[in-house]
Order: structure tokens, then C-alpha cells, then sequence
């Protein structure tokens, strides 16, 4: 059965089911174009560049005897987990063959997979960082990567059977992951990987083979976790998740992606296992990073040195880290929760990070990333390495470009969930729905120009003859909006949450969730202090900002306040990206203590996820209000 990139077993508990990868297409709108531009560039160039960088052939060195080819930052550190990039193509690669055929996509990745199984060494070890130097795995389990880069093994692995029966990675994994459990298993060695990964990818294995010691690896790992295995580290035992057991911890800390990767991991270890403390820790945690770390992009971390959470609400807009793979963690975690839970609030959460925290890492045409995702970046600055300015084509630590890929390749698993009772749609796309409900099968049509227009019209196309339950998310963000369904009309109350339907749908049948779509003028928690004073602007799920692209000559970013008596914000009726995006014209002031004086001017915002398009120069989402 072609299933969806996470799969709970018959067994686990849990309130939702994900759709099958197949049973959900996105065909148009926002979504359908930015999922044909990671389709028909960003993953070919992908390709090019892990063959550039030496990835590719870092697996032929270990399978033939060569050379690492390492990449190294500005330092000359050496990274060793460039194998990890090869396999998040590859997983990339697997869902979109799973939707759509492509010879060319095909070949590259055999020839990939080839490798990978040439690299492999007889006992099962893979990881062409060590086979190329001393060839003893293990011996640096804080710094290695070694078990990481397993996990994301097992993550292409999965893709690839379940997207297209192919198992031919399945095998290469399965091979990994019982090395890993004769050496770590609880027959062997106590030691867990610097870096948590492995955790969610033996669960998934566990799940696709039916083998339950790699559910017991895993739930061995997270439980080991806590203990000072790692011991103290350049930046602490925080920064790896060491410090407190993982069901003790109340507060997330240290490296975001760590600590987010391990969670997802703990999180698939509880529903399986029906270890609701479990689940609750993780739950608690996520509840603090929400309320005290989280940027209004969706975007998390606030430290540089160790790419880490901060304390409660240091949140700086123009140090913020917010590198686009923690991004890519937050939606990853949240949609366990959700499934595990069935609480809307963790959609929520997945439609501001995709929108905001995760595009804003990758160009509109696909082929230029970012690393880290400031909110604010100044007219003068100091120097600065590449990836905090400018979209790259690439980077020496390329973990956020082919992370990007596999997200998008597998963003329409995100769309819907079922349950016995009905059919629940979280993310709003002009997309085909097919599920199975314990009445029968449901397919339903979206049609929606989402999220520049708030209306989603849902028809039914098949059903079965008995009632079931039609769930649309009213997001967060909305203040009002109304749902029809059947000549029946219910207004959406202020604060989100879900609206449902229960009847015996027609085919032919409609339902409309109407959304109005206001700009929002938002203030920061008041214990922010980096923003105290400061508003932003939001429509919908989308967080804008000012470039300094739009200013007139001598104006700087710097100079301009928000002042409520100079009006109020209005849709642009001209924007510089063209009919595909939409900005807001905003009335701003000069301050009057600048050389040439003050004065009010209207300056386009345009989306987050846009910036940096027309040069990179100065931009800001959070702007000063006049008289503070």
C-alpha cells in the first residue's frame, strides 16, 4: 500500500491517520506552482550540486578506496555527514517518482542507490566519511553523525517503498539498522549519536517491516538520552538533549534541529508504545517553545554559536538563527502531534512555519537557498559569511537545500487526515482528496486561491450511502469567516479551531469555509524586548515585511515608523512580483529628526517568504511605532 512519510502501525494510539501519498494531489494554485518549481528545478539542481561538492563522490571513495572529499566551513572544520544530503535527494526523489514517472530522475537516483550499496560494507556499515580515514565506526559518537546519517537512510529507504515498491534502498537500510542494533542494541554498547535522527527513522522502520527491535532501539536511544553519555561538549550537554532525560525535560533547549528531531522520535516511540508520559513531555515542551521561542515566521533559534534556543522570549529579529531546517523540523514535529492528538493548534503551526519560516529558505525559481532566516537585516552592516545575507546556490554545510526538497516533494501528505467517523482537511490547496472512512470512500475536490483569497470551496465527488463527518481547520489567525455546507450556514468563531459536518453527503454535495482576510497590524509579547515599541503585518497565514528595494533614493529602512494616524494599510494595486503575489501598501512616516526631515510616504510590503529577491539589502518584519 502506498502510504505517506509517516505511518503509526495498526496498534498505536492516536487520534488521526494520514492519507496515502497517492490518495492526495495537489493539481494548481500557490501550492501546485511552488511544488512544480522543487519538481522541475530545485532537485535537479539539487543533483548538480551534490556532485559538485563531492557528496556523490565521497559514496564511490568509500566504495572504491579514495579520498573524503569533505566540505569545510569558514573555520576549515570538517563536516563528515555530507552521506546525509545524498539520502534526503533520494527521499525527495522517491515521492515525486511515486507521483509522477520520470526517466531522466530515475536514472540519476539508481545510479545513486548503486553507489550507496557499493559503499556498504559486509556487516552492514555505511558511512563514507569513516570508511575513507581510519575505518573504525563509533568513535565519536558526539560529533560523528554516524547514526544520523543512518536515520535519514531509513527515511529515503521508506520513501522509496512506500511511494514506489522499490526496496532496493529498504534492503541497504535494513542492513545499516541491524548493524546499529548488534553494536547499540540492548545486547551491546550504551551510546547514542550527538545527533538525534535515528530515532524517527527506526520507528518508521519498525513500521514498514514489521520488525519490533528497531522499535526497541529506538525507544533505547531516547531513554538513554539524558545520562551525560556525550559528556560535556564545547557548548554543554545541553546542546545535544543530555542534560535531563528526555521525559523530564520541561523546556526545550540547545541545538533547535537536535532537539526537535529527537522530540519527533519520541513522539513516534509514545504512539506506539502507548507511553502517554512520554507523549506528554514532548507536548510540554512544544507548549513552552511556542509561547516563549517562537518567532512570528514560525521560524525557531536565536543564538548564532550553537544554532540554539535562547532563553524565554529572546527573540532578536536581526540575530535571529532561524535556520530553514529547524523550520523543516517544527512542521515535522507539529504533524506528529497533530496526529497523535488531533489538536488544530499544531496546524496552525504547520501552515505559519511552511509559508513563512520555510520558503523564505528557498528562491522563487527554485534554485538559490537560505541557511539562516533573519527578521531584519540592516542597511549597514558589519561582514557577514554568505549564508546569513544572500541566497546561495549551495553551502559546505548543505544540510538545508535537500531538507527543502524532501518537504515540498512531500508536502501534500500534509493536507488531510482521516478518522473512522469522517475526513479532516488542515492545509488549504487546490488538490483531490481520497480516503477511507468506516462508511465507505470519500473523494472530495478543493478549489481555493488560498492564501491570497480565503475562500475554500470543497466538493463531493464520491461517497459512500451512510453519514460521515466533512472537518475543515479555521486557522488560527481568523477573526471571522463562514461555513456552508448543504444550504446550512454557521459563522466561525474568533480563534480558530475546527468546524464540522456530519451528514449523508451526495455526491455533487458542496461545502464552503469562507475566510475573511483582513491585514492585521500585530503586537510583540510584551516581554520580547527586542521588539518592545514595534508592530507587524500579517494577512492570512503570511507575515510581510519592508525592503529597502522599495524606497526612494536617501531614504533609509532605519528612518521609517509605523504611525497609526497616517491610515491604514491597504492591498497594493500594483506589486513588484506581478499578478503571483500580493503586497500592502503601508503608511509610514520619516522620522522628523532625520537630515532631511520627516513626512509620510506609503512603502509596498511584500510576503516574508519574498524578500530578498531584488538584491539584499536592508528588510524588516518588525517596524518601530511612532512616538516611543
Amino acid at each position: 500500500m502506498t502510504v505517506s512519510v509517516v505511518r503509526p502501525s495498526p496498534s498505536a494510539t492516536g487520534a488521526l491517520t494520514p492519507l496515502s501519498a497517492a490518495d492526495t494531489q495537489i493539481h494548481g494554485g500557490f501550492w501546485g506552482g511552488r511544488l512544480r518549481v522543487n519538481r522541475e528545478r530545485t532537485i535537479p539542481h539539487g543533483l548538480e550540486q551534490l556532485r559538485a561538492s563531492g557528496a556523490v563522490e565521497n559514496l564511490r571513495a568509500a566504495a572504491t578506496g579514495g579520498t573524503y572529499r569533505a566540505g569545510a566551513d569558514s573555520s576549515g572544520a570538517t563536516f563528515p555527514f555530507l552521506d546525509s544530503d545524498v539520502y534526503k535527494w533520494l527521499e525527495a526523489a522517491g515521492w515525486e517518482l511515486g507521483r509522477q514517472r520520470d526517466p531522466a530522475l530515475e536514472s540519476a537516483a539508481a545510479e545513486l542507490i548503486d553507489l550507496i550499496a557499493d559503499a556498504q560494507r559486509p556487516d552492514g556499515y555505511v558511512n563514507s566519511y569513516v570508511q575513507t580515514r581510519d575505518g573504525v565506526p563509533a568513535q565519536d559518537l558526539a560529533w560523528g553523525h554516524e547514526f544520523y546519517c543512518i536515520g535519514h537512510l531509513i527515511q529515503s529507504a521508506v520513501a522509496w517503498h512506500r511511494a514506489i515498491g522499490d526496496d532496493r534502498l529498504l534492503g541497504i537500510a535494513q542492513r545499516a539498522a541491524d548493524w546499529l542494533d548488534r553494536e547499540f542494541g540492548p545486547d551491546g554498547r550504551d551510546g547514542i549519536d550527538g545527533h538525534p535522527q535515528i530515532e524517527p527513522g527506526l520507528v518508521e522502520l519498525y513500521r514498514v517491516t514489521g520488525e519490533r527491535r528497531y522499535l526497541t532501539l529506538a525507544a533505547r536511544m531516547i531513554d538513554l538520552r539524558g545520562h551525560g553519555l556525550l559528556g560535556h561538549g564545547r557548548f554543554g550537554p545541553a546542546y545535544w538533549q543530555d542534560h535531563r532525560p528526555v521525559r523530564d525535560a520541561t523546556e526545550v533547549a540547545g541545538h533547535v534541529v537536535r532537539q526537535l528531531y529527537l522530540d519527533c522520535g519520541a513522539v513516534d516511540v509514545a504512539v506506539e508504545l502507548g507511553d502517554e508520559e512520554l507523549l506528554t513531555a514532548v507536548r510540554r515542551r512544544w507548549d513552552d517553545m511556542e509561547q516563549t521561542r517562537t518567532y512570528l515566521t514560525g521560524g525557531l533559534g536565536s543564538r548564532h554559536k550553537d544554532e540554539a534556543f535562547g532563553d524565554p522570549y529572546e527573540l532578536p529579529p536581526d540575530r535571529a538563527y532561524a535556520e530553514t531546517c529547524a523550520a523543516i523540523s517544527h512542521v515535522f514535529l507539529s504533524w506528529r502531534l497533530l496526529l497523535a492528538t488531533g489538536d488544530s493548534r499544531y496546524s496552525d503551526v504547520i501552515e505559519r512555519t511552511m509559508y513563512n519560516g520555510i520558503l523564505a529558505g528557498v528562491s522563487i525559481d527554485g534554485t538559490r537557498f537560505r541557511y539562516v532566516n533573519p527578521l531584519q537585516r540592516r542597511t549597514r552592516r558589519v561582514w557577514e559569511e554568505d549564508r546569513y545575507g544572500e541566497r546561495a546556490a549551495w553551502f559546505p554545510c548543505a544540510c538545508c537545500p535537500p531538507n527543502v526538497m524532501r518537504t515540498l516533494s512531500s508536502w501534500q501528505q500534509y493536507l488531510a487526515t482521516t478518522d473512522p467517523d469522517g475526513v479532516q482537511l488542515h492545509q488549504y490547496a487546490a488538490s483531490r482528496v481520497r480516503a477511507a472512512v468506516s462508511a465507505g470512500i470519500v473523494v472530495l475536490s478543493v478549489e481555493t486561491a488560498y492564501p491570497w483569497d480565503g475562500r475554500i470551496t470543497v466538493r463531493i465527488e464520491e461517497s459512500p450511502d451512510h453519514p460521515w463527518t466533512l472537518s475543515l481547520r479555521v486557522p488560527g489567525w481568523a477573526r471571522s469567516g463562514e461555513f456552508t455546507a448543504a444550504g446550512e450556514s454557521e459563522r466561525c468563531v474568533e480563534g480558530g479551531g475546527t468546524v464540522r459536518r456530519r451528514r449523508r453527503w451526495q455526491v455533487g454535495d458542496q461545502a464552503t469555509l469562507e475566510l475573511d482576510l483582513p491585514i492585521e497590524v500585530v503586537r510583540p509579547h510584551p516581554q520580547v524586548d527586542a521588539v518592545r515599541g514595534c508592530v507587524a503585518v500579517r494577512r492570512g497565514p503570511l507575515v510581510y515585511c519592508l525592503e529597502s528595494a522599495d524606497l526612494s533614493p536617501g531614504v533609509e529602512l532605519e528612518d521609517l515608523e509605523w504611525d497609526p494616524a497616517a491610515g491604514t494599510p491597504q492591498l497594493s494595486s500594483a506589486s513588484p512580483f506581478g499578478d503571483s503575489v500580493t503586497t500592502i501598501d503601508l503608511p509610514l512616516r520619516r522620522r522628523s529628526d532625520r537630515p532631511s526631515g520627516g513626512g509620510a510616504m506609503t512603502v509596498p510590503a511584500v510576503p516574508y517568504f519574498a524578500w530578498g529577491h531584488r538584491g539584499t539589502g536592508a528588510m524588516r518584519v518588525w517596524i518601530p511605532r511612532a512616538g516611543l
